[in-house]
């Protein structure tokens, strides 16, 4: 299948439908609600800047669709720092390609997150770097830049609806300008216990302009491909959660490899996984 300006236009207006169905309940809700102005409390100022870290343990790490550890599992931490609307951090996570030296994974991620009346933006740019091995396939570099620009609103009460698109003008492989968007929406459940559940659902769809992405991404199938997960996160004891998501993609349907996404390595058939995530 071939890129199209009719595939990209309905792309494009899918977005515009979800911003859309963000900016409503955000203007039809007007105004936030004050209290009583009786006995006041002040509240304490809000720390200009500030520092997290987290570590996490995984069954799995799955990325847009596909299992990066070869269903094994996975050992992922980050810091982040933020100051204002500004914010950067750095993610790692091991890694199994089957591809010697190809064992861990370096992002690196800055941006801004303004506020236009109760839509909360995020516009940033992310490093996805490889450190220990530069060439994955012999003369194509893993490493790779995205933009992204996203939105979020509450639509009602802890139920919130984001879109996010990222652009890569040579995405990874060297497979060049490579789209994705990604719409989420997540709710808080009542409280169980000690537990805090949140369930949430992304589906996400990506397109590659360039021959290349068929054979280096899709191995010989489209020019695009769907992903969704769904789950529901644990919280517990303030600083901790834990995540039960399934993960599944259309990739096994459209390859033209035998063995795509049920081999030995860059799985991406239907599967389910856990993460164990403390945060300081």
């Amino acid at each position: 299948m071939t890129f199209s300006i009719t595939r990209f236009a309905r792309l494009a207006a899918a977005s515009a439908l979800s911003a859309a169905l963000i900016a409503g309940p955000a203007l039809a809700d007007g105004p936030t609600r004050r209290g009583s102005i009786k006995d006041p409390v002040e509240a304490p100022a809000p720390r200009a800047c500030a520092l997290s870290a987290n570590v996490a343990l995984a069954t799995e790490y799955v990325f847009r669709g596909v299992s990066q550890t070869s269903e094994g599992p996975s050992i992922q931490g980050g810091f982040d720092a933020t100051c204002g609307m500004f914010y950067a951090g750095v993610w790692a996570s091991n890694l199994d390609w089957g591809v010697s030296g190809t064992d861990i994974e370096v992002d690196w991620y800055a941006g801004i997150k303004p506020k236009t009346g109760r839509i909360t933006w995020d516009l940033g740019v992310i490093y996805y770097s490889y450190p220990s091995s530069t060439e994955a396939f012999a003369g194509f570099d893993n490493n790779y830049v995205e933009l992204k620009v996203g939105a979020s609103a509450e639509l009602w009460k802890d139920g919130t609806l984001g879109v996010t698109v990222f652009f890569s003008p040579d995405y990874q492989f060297e497979t060049g300008n490579v789209w994705t968007v990604e719409t989420g929406f997540s709710q808080v459940l009542p409280k169980i216990g000690m537990f805090t559940p949140t369930f949430s659902a992304l589906i996400g769809y990506q397109v590659g302009t360039d021959n290349a992405y068929r054979t280096r991404i899709t191995a010989g199938g489209d020019d695009n491909y769907l992903y969704w997960n769904a789950g529901v996160t644990f919280g517990f004891l303030e600083k901790w959660s834990l995540d039960l998501r399934y993960w599944d993609s259309n990739l096994s349907d459209q390859a033209g490899v035998a063995g795509f996404c049920t081999g030995a390595t860059l799985q991406c058939d239907e599967r389910f996984m856990a993460t164990l995530k403390f945060t300081y």
